[in-house]
């Protein structure tokens, strides 16, 4: 399988977001939901990209399919489920910064079976990505965690913990990120979240010491300041600065730097199980150009409202 047939899995909610309209005092209802939102993201860069995800046939369930359909994601194991379609009413502060609160009881993203997950990773797949609250919430967040479990030994494994706080614990997350820590490749976490996860730490605190407990690289992303990372055969951390833009919100930004990334390593041909050893050797200047890609795939979605990453040729484009 060459680099550019490798597909990326990206297991996980595929919700809608109610994201409110600039001085209506009305909601837009827009396809979201962290993990749809990377996989968007990957298909507009150009990577091959698998939603693995259980769509309600509700239609909100059906505008979500659609949009996933029509930004080029691959649906042909996603679950048609019964149960109704998750809603995020989004609330943006005065700094553009979102904050969600969650409508998800008895929604379809939760209810994952071992056995709708049985034959997810075909030979097609070379990386698996997976987060957010799909990977927390019962009764799937367990079958999830054993196809990551399974998913090891071919490909590679991704990981963004996003944490909600409003619906997680910090205890039972803080036990599901160790968990994902031995099995993942690539580990992406924001600082805010290292906030909540350990109080007390710092980006470079959490970046030593998560580098050390199996991942090939680790990304610690800081917002407006931009990133910090290192990689397990060089766990000295490099600082890539972040873009001067104008800022919309900030709706996300973070699934659009994760959907950077993982495109940076599948043009370098970094992912799949095979290529671990390469990717955990990574040499700085080639991750400082991965890191860099990422910053400006986020950057340019906080110019605009909602989720809505950037295409490939938009980037281009921005660069010219």
């Amino acid at each position: 399988m060459s680099v550019t047939e490798g597909v990326v899995a990206v297991a996980g909610e595929a919700l809608v977001d109610l994201v409110p309209l600039e001085g209506a005092g009305q909601f837009q209802a827009v396809p979201g939901g962290s993990p749809a939102n990377v996989a968007v993201g990957l298909a507009r860069l150009g990577t091959p990209a698998r939603m693995l995800a259980r769509i309600g046939a509700d239609p909100l369930g059906r505008r979500v399919r659609e949009y996933l359909r029509d930004n080029g994601v691959g649906l042909d194991y996603a679950v048609d489920a019964m149960e109704p379609t998750s809603l995020a009413v989004v609330d943006l502060d005065g700094e553009g910064v979102a904050h969600y609160d969650f409508r998800i009881e008895g929604t379809a993203d939760w209810q994952w079976t071992d056995a709708e997950l049985e034959h997810v990773l075909d030979g097609q797949v070379a990386a698996l990505h997976t987060g957010s609250l799909a990977l927390m919430i019962e009764p799937g967040g367990n079958a999830l965690l054993r196809l990551v479990e399974r998913a090891r030994d071919t490909v590679t494994v991704s990981y963004d913990p996003n944490a909600r706080k409003q619906l997680m614990n910090r205890e039972a997350t803080g036990e599901r990120v160790r968990a994902m820590l031995e099995l993942a490749d690539v580990v992406k976490v924001s600082a805010e979240d290292l906030a909540w996860l350990r109080p007390g730490w710092t980006p470079e605190d959490a970046l030593a010491d998560w580098i050390t407990r199996g991942p090939a690289l680790v990304v610690v992303t800081l917002g407006g300041d931009g990133s910090i990372a290192a990689t397990a055969a060089d766990p000295t951390p490099i600082h890539r600065p972040g873009k001067q833009i104008r800022l919309v919100d900030t709706v996300g930004a973070g699934d659009a730097f994760t959907s950077g990334l993982l495109s940076g390593l599948h043009r370098r041909d970094l992912l799949g199980a095979d290529r671990r050893p390469v990717l955990r050797e990574l040499p700085k200047p080639d991750l400082t150009a991965v890191l860099d890609e990422a910053t400006l795939t986020a950057a340019l979605t906080c110019t605009r409202r909602g989720a809505n990453p950037p295409t490939a040729e938009e980037i281009r484009q921005y660069r010219e």
